[in-house]
């Protein structure tokens, strides 16, 4: 149902938070999840109620949610069609973890199955409504203009879930860059450089790939440096940092803007360096252009321009490690941090694991 009228009904809210919501299965930071149902994504905790039918509230017979995306959508299906969804449980995990982390293993089995739906979600969404944030532009409200994704694609994703090949038309060309940028970021001319202890990844690699290609092997990392030829270079919070990941523990997010000054007093290009919020999705740091917004930031990589800078990729690199290295020191990884301790341990208030 739509997102306005849960307030008519007893309702399911997924991968968003209301007040009102008979049972709320997010994993937004700070949502009212019940503690057993804690996922790292919203699906996965739809999936994990449904292991427990007498969950109070999963009796209620609307559910909603405020936006449209690959997590939230799975979830909203999953609880409308409950045997499908536990007989595909695993797949529909990939595929949220796909669709909100961009991570994803291609060594399991189920993959490459996992990325088809993914992308067939992506191109119909792009060619029959708007790409993901897009809804400001067109003078829209996203709880209300998403509200005609979920009608399109409810009745339609148990036929390409059971076969992907019905679907082809749609995700065959992003499935086939996204492989072709697989196989570079597998091969030589790629150099992972990982330092766990900050969750940081590092890439060195020819030219900016899909995010599912650059993302897809990071899974229990939260932060990416991309070092790209050209002296072209973007540092990225990985999603993980915004929601409540229940699988692991992680570090808060701190400010990017005392690195982006320092980096800003090495710059010689003359551009300069920028940075998001820290409440931001996925907060970007780069060498400004032309300002990005949120559609284009969400977009890949691949399909923004990245600036070449006058730093050096070592120095960058350095300057990266030292800043988080400082940042860190005497913080703690936990879960479930709220966003006033995320700023806390940001502005230098290091909050103590408790």
């Amino acid at each position: 149902m739509p997102f306005a009228q849960l307030r008519q009904q007893p309702t399911i809210v997924v991968d968003s938070v209301a007040n009102g919501a008979v049972l709320t299965l997010a994993h937004w930071r700070g949502a009212a999840t019940p503690e057993a149902l804690r996922d790292d994504t919203s699906a996965g905790s739809v999936l994990r109620a449904l292991h427990q039918p007498q969950t109070p509230g999963l009796q209620a017979a609307a559910v909603t949610a405020n936006h449209f995306d690959v997590d939230g959508f799975v979830g909203v299906w999953a609880l409308l069609h409950p045997g499908l969804a536990l007989q595909h449980e695993e797949l529909l995990h990939l595929v949220a973890v796909l669709g909100d982390f961009r991570e994803l293993d291609a060594r399991h089995p189920l993959a490459d199955q996992a990325l088809q739906l993914v992308c067939w979600l992506n191109a119909e969404e792009k060619a029959r409504f708007y790409e993901p944030f897009g809804a400001p532009a067109r003078r829209r409200r996203e709880d209300e203009a998403s509200a005609e994704k979920f009608a399109w694609f409810l009745p339609r994703f148990a036929e390409v879930l059971a076969n992907p090949e019905s679907g082809r038309a749609a995700w065959e060309p992003e499935y086939r860059r996204v492989k072709q940028a697989q196989q570079v970021m597998q091969a030589a001319q790629t150099k992972w450089v990982a330092y766990p202890e900050i969750g940081l990844q590092v890439i060195h690699t020819p030219q900016p790939p899909p995010y599912y290609a650059l993302f897809g092997p990071t899974a229990g990392f939260d932060i990416v440096l991309s070092l790209y030829e050209g002296q072209r270079y973007e540092l990225e919070y990985k999603y993980t940092t915004w929601i409540d990941l229940a699988s692991r523990p992680t570090l808060p997010r701190l400010s990017l803007a005392p690195l982006a000054a320092r980096l800003n007093t090495l710059e010689a290009s003359g551009r300069r360096w920028v940075c998001d919020g820290i409440t931001d999705t996925g907060p970007l740091l780069r060498l400004q252009g032309q300002k990005l917004s949120k559609t284009q930031r969400y977009a890949d990589p691949d399909a923004r321009p990245i600036y070449p800078s006058s730093i050096a990729p070592e120095v960058i690199e350095a300057e990266v490690l030292a800043f988080f290295q400082t940042g860190y020191a005497g913080i703690q990884p936990r879960r479930y941090w709220t966003w006033a301790e995320v700023k806390a341990a940001s502005s230098g208030s290091h909050v103590v694991a408790g």
